[in-house]
């Protein structure tokens, strides 16, 4: 099949069983698992023999069938019947109807619009059969039929989705995701998971539906994968998912971006990566420029889940689902508010927070039991700063601020303020219920003046505190709900708390930029 194909009935994209004549040995289910069939061999049930696949009683005068709905709409090129571990039992023969309809009906076997896209082909014991056929129209339900019964192990039907594309040509949503019509077309490697399982939906179970490869012996090895999404769009952020890849995530990810393949862009910088845990990066050089292609660079090898490219799709592309599309929409220059992570805030300080799995703790961080064993400590996960000339009399101490919150309008809040500290390092812990709903922390590099095109904004969580590194700008405490939040401030002072290690700027109004919660 083609690399582009995608696995239509794949329970990984919620491909199910609707309905089955007969699964008297073993369990239809089986035939859309992700995972290749295994033998069983020697192992008894109730019934008999037990096979991972689908296997009906003997003497069916006729045949069997299983109905089943595809995971997305979509226009079938070619099917695996797998006959993985029947031998002697598997069925001789197989055939495949489908067509489409309503996502929450329940299609009789005997229903009208059933239209043959295979006829009848003969099948062999213990093996794949790959069978193309001419591309269909869009179908989401299929029924096989094995002639007269017996085994099948697993069933895959292959083909292009119909993409689910927005109606408002503003809004923001995953360009790379297999139901708006990504794909992805190229991998440097992939032997240990596919990287088609890149653009699925959810976070997967394990390591073995991501994407992960071989372990590398070269320096400056790299591996990457490309991207086709689903239609041209204008990039905002990736979120790059390492979930269950522990001690084999990437150490640090890149990002370019195309136009038809062409000459490629730098989006994201190489940035290192964390283990099981979504990553949240806002994206560069990406303003006013539709894309259509995204390659992912690891470094220098590894595996990761999911990768998701958030944007909104060119005014000149038409949404699916839209009569008369509206072309009015601007690439948007509002800055995403992301999800606060280790990795993603790296530029600008350190994260304070706690971890439940061990495992995915940022490297290099010493953990210890404490309190006799009903505590877990986290050692030194930010030291203190102090770059103030010898001759001034500088202390450190813990500081209460009170923070109102904010108010927001329409989702977006605008950014007027920014402070730096040019002599220390700034802590700041909540200490009181932030409601829910969080804080803000918006920073930005530069010297004199805060660089605008650095500038992120951060979205912290409750159990999150946060450490501004020396001279990194940011905006005051930004607190959301409608509760005042209490925060411990650790900082070196001189004297009772002057000025001296405060600068402000207050932004012109050209430079005012817009948070799009």
């Amino acid at each position: 099949m083609p690399f582009d194909a995608i696995e239509l009935s794949s329970v990984a994209i919620g491909g199910r069983v609707l309905s089955v004549s007969d699964e008297f040995f073993a369990e239809a289910y089986h035939l859309l698992l992700v995972e290749p069939a295994i033998s069983l061999k020697g192992q008894f049930g109730p019934n008999g023999a037990l096979y991972s696949g689908w296997e009906t009683r003997r003497h069916n005068p006729d045949h069997d069938w299983c109905i089943i709905q595809l995971g997305t709409p979509g226009s079938i090129i070619g099917f695996d019947i797998d006959t993985s571990h029947f031998n002697g039992n598997e069925a001789p023969r197989a055939s495949v109807d489908a067509f489409r309809g309503d996502t929450d009906e329940f299609p009789s076997k005997d229903d009208s619009r059933w239209k043959e896209l295979l006829a009848p082909v003969d099948l062999g014991p213990n093996a794949h059969h790959l069978l193309p056929i001419p591309r269909s129209e869009p179908v989401n339900f299929v029924k096989l039929k094995m002639y007269p019964d017996g085994g099948i192990a697993r069933f895959r039907v292959y083909g292009h989705v119909v993409p689910v594309i927005p109606q408002d040509p503003t809004h923001v949503f995953d360009l790379a995701h297999v139901f708006a019509g990504g794909s992805v077309v190229e991998t440097s490697d992939q032997h240990f998971g596919v990287g088609s399982n890149l653009v699925l939906p959810g976070r997967g179970k394990d390591m073995g539906d991501g994407w992960e490869t071989k372990r590398s012996r070269q320096k400056g090895h790299k591996d990457w994968a490309i991207i086709k999404l689903g239609i041209p769009g204008y990039l905002q952020y990736m979120e790059i998912d390492t979930a269950h890849f522990k001690g084999n995530f990437p150490e640090s990810c890149e990002a370019h971006a195309s136009l038809d393949s062409k000459e490629w862009t730098l989006v994201l910088p190489r940035t290192k990566l964390g283990p099981h845990r979504q990553h949240y990066f806002q994206l560069e050089n990406v303003e006013g420029q539709p894309f259509t292609h995204v390659r992912v660079t690891i470094h220098p090898d590894g595996g990761m889940k999911r990768v998701r490219v958030m944007g909104s799709r060119s005014p000149s592309v038409p949404a699916m689902s839209t009569p008369n599309p509206i072309n009015t929409a601007t690439p948007t220059s509002t800055v995403p508010v992301l999800p606060l992570t280790p990795e993603a805030f790296a530029p600008f300080g350190k994260v304070i927070q706690a971890y439940q799995d061990h495992a995915t703790v940022p490297k290099g961080t010493k953990i210890t039991p404490a309190n006799g064993g009903t505590a877990t400590k986290f050692h030194k996960l930010a030291l203190l700063e102090n770059r103030y000339p010898n001759t001034l009399d500088a202390t450190t101490g813990l500081s209460v601020y009170r923070c109102k919150p904010i108010n927001v309008h329409d989702g977006k809040i605008n950014v007027n303020v920014m402070e730096r500290h040019r002599y220390t390092n700034q802590a700041f812990i909540p200490m009181s219920s932030t409601n829910g709903t969080g804080y803000l922390v918006v920073v930005a590099n530069g010297g004199d003046k805060p660089d605008m095109t650095t500038l992120r904004a951060f979205l912290a969580q409750p159990g999150q505190g946060i450490v501004y590194d020396t001279a990194v700008w940011h905006q005051p405490m930004t607190v959301l709900g409608d509760q005042d939040v209490d925060f411990t401030c650790v900082e070196t002072q001189v004297g009772n708390g002057g000025t001296e290690d405060c600068e402000i700027v207050e932004l012109e109004e050209d430079n005012v930029i817009s948070l799009r919660l």
